[in-house]
């Protein structure tokens, strides 16, 4: 179904003809997969569905000018560019529609996605990566309005970097940076602040990026009249436009149901982004909607009669059969017949879909129906039984849930009675999920080799004769071996080029590797981010520098919807291993105090969180993630740069394990867990507490997500009998956490002789100034008291009350 990549050939008007002809079966296909979609939706047979009715003929000329190797960072209106490329079928649009979870059927997420989230395919089964240069590439698809911008930018970024930084063995990867990406977004999405950063600083970079935004003056019911300054995205973009004394955008505007000049307008745009590296946005005019925002409502509830009547007149698809009968290209009699097979075709690929969909399912009910049927005249409840058997009998089209629930709830009847046909259905419900459940969970982390956890740890060695050097020396020189042995690993953020860091961690290496390498960016922290999820898509190794933990809130939402889903999302088939560096722990005052742990740990699911207690450690974790296919966020202690740590001689080699604890002191009374700066204030607090007859083991998490994997802090507290988590974070954040994974993961609760405890800060943001930590986060004096009272509790006698 692809289309002929370019009219400008010199082809002869037969291959013209069929060229446009083909191009019009494809939007039809398109409109007809949008309208039966509707259908299907408001039958039942599919949840909900967002369609690209009315946008078919701007897609077609973008496809036209998309070449093998470019990137695609759209929204879920972009079927017919899919189908235009050949990467979609009315089948596989089906498919996803009904959520079918077979990667084969459904290649687009196995069903972990609404339909229209559009992707290809990056990586072979074993995770290596396929020839990216050589095939057509759409990077996942996601909902968040605007939030396919900021990957957008990393993904034209890329090409910049292959074209400009030597060494790089762009096999794979890139043909000398040519690439373009292109992004696509809808007119009232604009008014995202996500938007507006990423035009800013793709402008900034001069990266071959196209933006399409697809114009139809409305964001589901609300005109554009609330929505953008002037009604017009374009017109208020005009500083944007670059000039001969200034870099910036090259602006285009065009028809949206002009077929003609829209494919001269985007091979325009993919030669300037191509060969100039110059970032363009086209603005779509004059596009409809035919069938409203989404299968939620009707758009006649907020549009006019005369808008709608203009909408029927200016349809893209009925405007491009104009142009052909009017060009003779060719008769309505033969459109009339193209439009006939396209609606038969569709409709058949619809029941294909459906069909397929349902077949593995009914085989499962059926299973479940014969053994049903063995259970009721040996079951003392067999009556109760039969009326679960007739009702899951009677449903013709269930689903897996319909399936289950009828045959957990069968099981119920059973209680306390035993035979071989009970046993058999047990055995079938086991089967089932052990079946069905990774089609819902699996890949939120690698399953391949190159799994984060399965690299190995390589300790830091040391010279007989080791010198003490302050912890940011360790960092630099392990950065410095890095980008000396991998070409293809970078590093960016606010202050992190010319300076070296606000800590001086990367000092001088921008002078050593170049502005391209060691860069700083503007203050925007969503698309550092983002810039770091495209290049890594794209098979480099960004390190996107977030100043302070505190900052990560404005880029935590691309972090969660779009980082940490990548590999879930694609079901294994697209891999971002961004290393997000950043500093925390023991900050002071409100807005540098690193208190969102809780928070960003439960929206990181699908990426690692590190926390190093020192330099060496974090060293070691960047050596590991280099090695690894998950992305991960390292938070250095801030307080850690000028504390004298010993220098290892094997700085580049050595290893932090993730997912392991370490043990840093062993032991007898308590078990004393916590992470970060705090952790040195738990091991200065012991030597205290030795004084007094308390010996406890203290055990340094080192990785949050992964947590603890052989559970060797639950061996721990079977050896002492008591635990105590120590957090900086607030009530109920990390600490509730952590707690959670000892007792309910591990099983710990069975060998407490005392109840778990948590030391953590205030419920408040830590007030500035040294007074303001004391009272706001938990102090050494605080850690003596919390674990002298514990053992006050056990031995009143051998500890009697402090105060």
């Amino acid at each position: 179904m692809q289309t002929i990549p370019n009219l400008k050939n010199n082809i002869s008007f037969d291959d013209f003809k069929a060229e446009v002809l083909n191009d019009y079966k494809i939007a039809l296909i398109s409109r007809e997969c949008s309208l039966l979609g509707r259908r299907e939706v408001l039958t039942g047979k599919a949840k909900f569905g967002i369609f690209g009715d009315g946008k078919e003929v701007p897609q077609l000329a973008m496809a036209k000018a998309f070449m093998k190797g470019d990137w695609r960072s759209g929204y879920y209106r972009d079927q017919t560019f899919m189908m235009a490329i050949g990467e979609l079928s009315p089948e596989q649009f089906f498919s996803g529609l009904y959520a079918n979870t077979n990667l084969e059927l459904e290649p687009m997420s196995a069903g972990r996605q609404m339909g229209g989230h559009f992707v290809t395919h990056s990586l072979n089964d074993n995770g290596s990566w396929k020839n990216l240069a050589q095939q057509y590439n759409s990077s996942a698809d996601i909902s968040p309005t605007a939030s396919q911008m900021p990957r957008l930018l990393g993904l034209a970024q890329a090409s910049k970097i292959f074209r400009d930084v030597k060494g790089i063995n762009t096999t794979n990867f890139s043909n000398n940076g040519n690439e373009v990406a292109w992004g696509t977004i809808g007119n009232a999405s604009t008014s995202e602040g996500l938007f507006f950063e990423t035009i800013n600083a793709a402008g900034v970079l001069q990266v071959p990026m196209v933006v399409s935004v697809w114009d139809d003056e409305y964001g589901i019911s609300v005109h554009a009249k609330h929505q953008t300054t002037k009604e017009n995205i374009s017109e208020i973009l005009k500083g944007f436009q670059r000039d001969k004394d200034h870099n910036g955008f090259e602006i285009l505007r065009v028809k949206g149901w002009d077929y003609a000049n829209l494919v001269a307008t985007y091979q325009e745009a993919s030669a300037i982004a191509r060969e100039e590296h110059v970032p363009v946005l086209i603005h779509v005019l004059e596009l409809t909607q035919p069938q409203g925002h989404s299968t939620s409502g009707s758009h006649e509830r907020y549009k006019s009669g005369e808008r709608l009547e203009w909408e029927a007149n200016h349809d893209c698809n009925a405007k491009m059969r104009e142009w052909i009968i009017e060009s003779g290209i060719a008769t309505n009699e033969a459109l009339i017949e193209i439009e006939r097979t396209t609606k038969r075709d569709v409709r058949q690929a619809k029941n294909n879909a459906w069909n397929t969909f349902l077949k593995p399912i009914k085989k499962e009910q059926q299973e479940l129906i014969s053994i049903l049927k063995q259970i009721i005249p040996v079951s003392s409840n067999g009556i109760f039984i039969s009326k679960i058997q007739e009702s899951i009998a009677s449903i013709s089209e269930p689903t897996r849930k319909d399936i289950l629930s009828h045959a957990r709830k069968a099981l119920r009847y059973m209680i306390g009675e035993s035979f071989e046909e009970k046993q058999k259905l047990e055995h079938w419900i086991n089967t089932i999920f052990e079946h069905v459940q990774p089609m819902f969970s699996s890949h939120l982390y690698s399953q391949t080799q190159n799994s984060n956890t399965r690299i190995k740890e390589v300790k830091p060695t040391y010279d007989d004769d080791v010198v003490q050097v302050d912890g940011r020396i360790i960092l630099r020189d392990n950065f410095d071996a890095i980008f000396s042995h991998y070409p293809e690993a970078l590093v960016f953020g606010e202050d992190t080029g010319n300076i070296g860091d606000v800590n001086q961690g990367l000092e001088g290496l921008q002078e050593k590797y170049g502005e391209l390498r060691v860069a700083d960016t503007g203050i925007r922290e969503a698309t550092i981010i983002g810039q770091g999820i495209g290049m890594a898509l794209r098979g480099l190794r960004p390190i996107a520098e977030i100043q302070y933990l505190d900052y990560i809130l404005y880029a935590i939402q691309i972090i969660s919807d779009d980082l940490a889903t990548v590999h879930y999302r694609t079901k294994g088939k697209q891999k971002a291993p961004l290393i997000i560096r950043t500093r925390g722990h023991r900050l002071e005052g409100i807005w540098h105090s690193g208190s969102q742990m809780g928070g960003i740990l439960n929206l990181v699911k699908g990426v690692n969180l590190l926390v190093p207690r020192n330099m060496a450690k974090a060293a070691g974790f960047y050596n590991t993630l280099l090695l690894g296919d998950d992305p991960a966020i390292v938070v250095e202690c801030l307080n850690g740069y000028r504390l004298k740590e010993r220098m290892p001689n094997n700085l580049g080699d050595l290893k932090t394990p993730i997912g392991l604890v370490e043990t840093v002191k062993e032991g007898t009374d308590i078990t004393l867990v916590s992470y970060g700066s705090t952790l040195r204030l738990v091991e200065q607090t012991a030597k205290d507490l030795l004084a007094v007859g308390i010996d406890v083991e203290i055990i340094d998490i080192q990785s949050l997500i992964p947590f603890d994997l052989n559970h060797d802090i639950v061996k721990s507290v079977a050896k002492t009998n008591r635990l105590m988590i120590i957090d900086e974070d607030v009530p109920g954040g990390a600490s509730a956490y952590i707690l959670d994974e000892i007792i309910n993961n591990q099983d710990a609760f069975q060998y407490l002789d005392s109840a778990p405890k948590t030391l953590t800060a205030k419920p408040h943001r830590p007030a500035y100034g040294n007074d303001g930590d004391y009272f706001s986060k938990p102090s050494a004096e605080d850690i003596f008291e919390a674990i002298y009272n514990v053992m006050h509790e056990v031995s009143p006698g051998d500890y009697p009350k402090l105060r």
